[in-house]
């Protein structure tokens, strides 16, 4: 839901909160982005979501309800009354908080890239609001189906493909400004995700059915399955490889939570949780949506020739 407050009561309820803060600690104690947070919604361009105004709210100690003038759907907006875009005119479903977005989530922070480009006339770029999952062009169709088809659950919206053969890539591409913006709430900001220390949404530790799904979609793009080596071929491992920090410290202690024993962090890029009775815990309480990663488990089940 989006709330709706009498014009200058979400810019009062923002700065009430900010108190003697930075916007830049602000921003990162309400996990969204800085630039979205003082720019289009200080500035009310910008509805608050219901999570970021309760979260508002408990932080100033202040209750804003009477000046609520109406809550309205997350697909409001493009039309009669709502916000001038220049993204999709599509109606968007944004889903309740669940295990189906919390994999989803988890696969955008490991392979995804959100993209939120507006019109420039200068330099004639068009406005693109789109986010995107990469995989290999091989080995990853099946997931990337899969992916499509909690996509269209999720939010009704039908995703493009962009095939590389050159490059042996495939991209599975899903265009809206709502749902950028429906990730931007949530933390997770266009541009560079190591710049922008993108990592798991606050939400998501609420319930560990939810922390379960985000590391499946996490290890289903950036992790994956292998043998220790030749010598110790019955051993297996499970590797997980990512390039900004913060995500690989939160996926680790995450994994911690849930009662593993991941290694320590290795050259600031991957750890891995090599116990084997974890592995087996891995398969049973979260598992692998990728097929790649199914099929290479059964082929480690067999002894090497």
């Amino acid at each position: 839901m989006k709330i709706r407050l009498k014009k200058g009561k979400q810019n009062e309820l923002i700065y009430l909160t900010k108190g003697d803060l930075t916007w830049k600690e602000l921003a990162k104690n309400l996990n969204i982005s800085e630039a979205y947070l003082s720019g289009d919604l200080k500035r009310e361009k910008i509805l608050t979501s219901e999570r970021l105004y309760e979260e508002l709210c408990s932080i100033c100690g202040v209750n804003f309800d009477k000046f609520i003038i109406n809550k309205l759907n997350n697909n409001w907006g493009q039309s009669k009354g709502g916000l001038n875009s220049s993204g999709s005119t599509i109606k968007l479903k944004l889903p309740e908080f669940c295990e189906d977005l919390a994999e989803f989530v988890g696969a955008v922070l490991g392979d995804g890239h959100v993209c939120s480009l507006k019109k420039d006339i200068e330099t004639r770029k068009i406005g693109v609001y789109q986010i995107r999952i990469a995989g290999d062009l091989r080995l990853d169709k099946e997931y990337h189906d899969y992916l499509a088809e909690i996509s269209r659950a999720l939010f009704g919206l039908n995703p493009g493909f962009i095939l590389t053969e050159k490059n042996n890539e495939r991209f599975l591409c899903l265009s809206s400004k709502e749902l950028v913006n429906f990730f931007v709430d949530m933390g997770i900001n266009p541009g560079n995700k190591i710049i922008n220390q993108s990592t798991i949404p606050k939400w998501i530790y609420k319930d560990k059915n939810y922390l379960r799904a985000c590391l499946r979609g996490l290890i289903d793009t950036d992790g994956c399955i292998h043998r220790m080596s030749k010598r110790d071929s019955h051993l297996l491992r499970i590797n997980f490889t990512n390039h900004d920090l913060k995500l690989l410290e939160d996926t680790r202690n995450s994994f911690i939570l849930l009662g593993f024993h991941p290694s320590k962090i290795i050259n600031n890029q991957k750890f891995f949780i090599s116990r084997q009775n974890e592995i087996e815990k891995y398969l049973k309480e979260i598992g692998f949506s990728n097929k790649k990663h199914r099929d290479r488990y059964k082929t480690f089940k067999s002894p090497l020739r």
